[in-house]
């Protein structure tokens, strides 16, 4: 598409810690335009607001 600017996406390792039960997960995911999508909805323990997010590149 013509004058289209290309967003980059790139691969992110992320891990995610459950600020409820303690729970750690490590996930890959896509990160676009400033945000992470690894598909991660909800802890084990019905959690799904409360958690610490830490990310590296891959």
């Amino acid at each position: 598409m013509e004058g289209e600017e290309r967003m980059s996406t790139y691969r992110v390792k992320v891990t995610i810690r459950c600020n409820r039960c303690g729970e750690k997960f490590v996930l890959r995911g896509r990160k676009e335009r400033g945000q992470i999508d690894t598909g991660f909805k909800q802890c084990l323990c019905s959690n799904t607001d409360d958690f610490e997010f830490e990310e590296q590149a891959l």
